[in-house]
């Protein structure tokens, strides 16, 4: 399906092609500055660790629906070793094998592309087979650690979990921020609560996949007026899957990561998160979420922790 043109108005909304500009390779991680992280650190209070990542597994959350995207596969290279003779100190090594966008991860600028082009104006076929993404690649993305807003959408509904068919709004997005009695500034990372996790968590990766609630056309124009260096939240597709409107698929990826230059994760676990900023009656929080330097990398893992 050609793009319609709705998503051509939306898009040229919130371009931000050329802001910092011809050269950067960053896109909305700019928005992330010092007085940012100062900020940040100021949410600090109780000093509690909150980890947002799932287990790298070989039973993880890909059902192979997704070509060459495989959860790890985790292979023993040495056991107590004696690498320098007998009676020395022995070593044990090991490998893996995983798609860069396995389990919990960003995506980077590279990932997506639409009508011949990437971020900033860079030509789809800057990324080969070679070496990936010549440009964008998610070794350029600046550390990712600012302040972190919880918009529980979920917990708007006042459900637990969302439908499978829910696309998250706008108007979502407003419910929960007067929920959080925050609003959202330049240079924070949201994430948005669906509940979608809890399949998973449950042990059934296929309704985790299909059908999935997640994020509506009309969200990027919400966090570009905002100033959001970065989105995640607890869906696989991240997007509402099956979309919106029929066999326009991924559109609000091309418009977060080609128009906007807006790094999205996926496969965050945030059900430790909500209990804990509901107990403490606040949804603010240092968020450190660095993602691992693949050089030419589309995206990468990371290993989130939320600081109370």
């Amino acid at each position: 399906m050609t793009l319609p043109q709705e998503f051509h108005d939306i898009a040229g909304r919130v371009n931000n092609w050329g802001r910092w500009g011809p050269d950067d390779e960053i896109g909305t991680l700019n928005l992330i500055t010092e007085q940012a992280v100062r900020e940040a650190a100021g949410c600090v209070r109780s000093g509690r660790r909150i980890p947002l990542a799932l287990p790298l597994r070989q039973d993880g959350v890909q059902t192979g629906v997704i070509p060459g995207r495989v959860n790890p596969l985790h292979t023993m290279t040495a056991i107590n070793q004696e690498i320098f003779g007998p009676g020395t100190v022995a070593t044990t090594d090991d490998a893996v094998t995983m798609g860069l966008q396995a389990a919990t991860h960003w995506d980077g600028l590279a990932h997506v592309s639409h009508s011949g082009r990437l971020y900033n104006n860079r030509p789809a076929d800057s990324v080969t087979a070679h070496h990936g993404a010549t440009c964008l690649g998610m070794e350029k993305a600046t550390p990712i650690v600012s302040r972190g807003v919880l918009l529980d959408v979920a917990r708007a509904h006042r459900t637990e979990q969302l439908p499978g068919g829910h696309a998250v709004t706008p108007e979502d997005l407003d419910a929960a921020e007067g929920q959080a009695g925050t609003e959202v500034r330049a240079g924070d990372i949201v994430l948005v609560r669906t509940g979608q996790l809890r399949h998973y968590l449950a042990g059934d990766r296929q309704a985790y996949a299909f059908p999935s609630p997640g994020l509506s056309l009309r969200t990027p124009e919400w966090f570009h007026a905002r100033d959001v260096a970065a989105v995640a939240n607890d869906t696989l597709t991240f997007e509402i899957f099956p979309p919106e409107i029929e066999n326009l698929w991924m559109p609000v990826h091309a418009l977060d990561l080609v128009e906007m230059g807006m790094p999205q994760g996926q496969n965050w676990n945030l059900e430790e998160l909500a209990t804990a900023c509901t107990e403490a009656g606040r949804w603010t929080f240092l968020l450190s979420a660095v993602a691992e330097p693949f050089v030419g990398g589309s995206g990468a893992p990371v290993a989130p922790v939320a600081i109370l």
